[in-house]
């Protein structure tokens, strides 16, 4: 019941909530060309297109079926991010409606819903419950219902890590078809770039539906949070300022720090430096002539 809501109604909440507005035809035909051009080559009915009024960079598709999809994009990235980033973040969110993300995400994230639940309800109830009310025909409903509030707690914490952790791969997954669909991972690799340091500036708190975009706002400010704090060791040449060589060292330093590690057991992105790891292993396998339909996902 809790899937077949968030499958119908979801849409409609994601279309208010983000207020975003649907190109006309020939609104913006590099945009249409484009996306009509890689879900060609996906072997995909090209998705609605929208534009979100936001300065941030970003973007996020969502739908019922691959058939009626809707990939909207911040105006942010188009004006933050050149032709060829952008191009690597459409075949990244086209690698969303490809391998239907939004329908098993939709899905698997209704069991931590379902077990959080139970848990409110009978929690409440055991430790409300008085004696006159706990035994009937010999069974102490007091103690099912304390069982059952732990047990489904307990779920809850193991169910919701799990669907964190499928998160973290398909946004992988998606970041491996777009190196494939496009054949420059490094333009998806500089646009990420780009956008976790346009988001980790935004000053306005995440998104309800910060789940669907490419880029965590939450997750970018804690990312660049870190470096901030240790700006003076990863400014290698004292100048006050880290350049991008610079910021590549602080971010992959900070990526393989425990604590981020741990932090990221609770997040739905990968940390942006994982991400920029695994396109530049593919990139490296691309140099070898090896990189085929067959091999897409091996790196991960």
């Amino acid at each position: 019941m809790f899937i077949l809501l968030q499958y119908l109604i979801g849409p409609a909440i994601v279309r208010s909530s983000t207020k975003l507005r649907y190109l006309r035809s020939g609104e913006h035909p590099w945009l249409e060309s484009t996306v009509t051009e890689l879900a060609t080559k996906s072997g995909i009915p090209a998705p609605k297109l929208a534009i979100v009024s936001d300065p941030t960079p970003n973007a996020f598709v969502f739908g019922r079926t691959t058939g009626d999809a809707t990939l909207a994009v911040h105006e942010g990235l188009l004006t933050q991010l050149n032709k060829e980033e952008v191009r690597g973040v459409i075949g990244h969110e086209l690698g969303h409606i490809k391998h239907k993300d939004f329908l098993v995400m939709t899905a698997l994230s209704s069991l931590p819903l379902i077990a959080y639940m139970i848990w409110l309800v009978t929690y409440p109830a055991a430790r409300l419950m008085t004696d006159g009310g706990r035994k009937r025909k010999g069974v102490d409903i007091r103690v099912i219902l304390w069982l059952v509030a732990v047990i489904s707690y307990i779920v809850y914490i193991v169910s919701l890590l799990f669907v964190m952790r499928l998160s973290r791969l398909r946004e992988h997954y998606a970041d491996a078809y777009s190196a494939y669909l496009t054949e420059s991972p490094r333009d998806l690799e500089s646009g990420l770039t780009k956008i976790t340091y346009g988001l980790s500036l935004a000053p306005k708190p995440p998104h309800g539906a910060r789940t669907l975009y490419i880029g965590d706002p939450a997750l970018a400010k804690q990312e660049f949070q870190g470096i901030m704090k240790r700006k003076q060791e990863y400014d290698l040449d004292k100048d006050g300022v880290l350049d991008e060589r610079e910021l590549e060292l602080a971010m992959e330093r900070e990526a393989k720090s425990t604590w981020t590690t741990i932090n990221t057991w609770f997040a739905t992105h990968p940390a942006t430096y994982q991400r920029i790891l695994l396109l530049r292993e593919i990139e490296k396998e691309m140099e070898t002539g090896r990189y085929s339909s067959e091999r897409i996902y091996t790196k991960i």
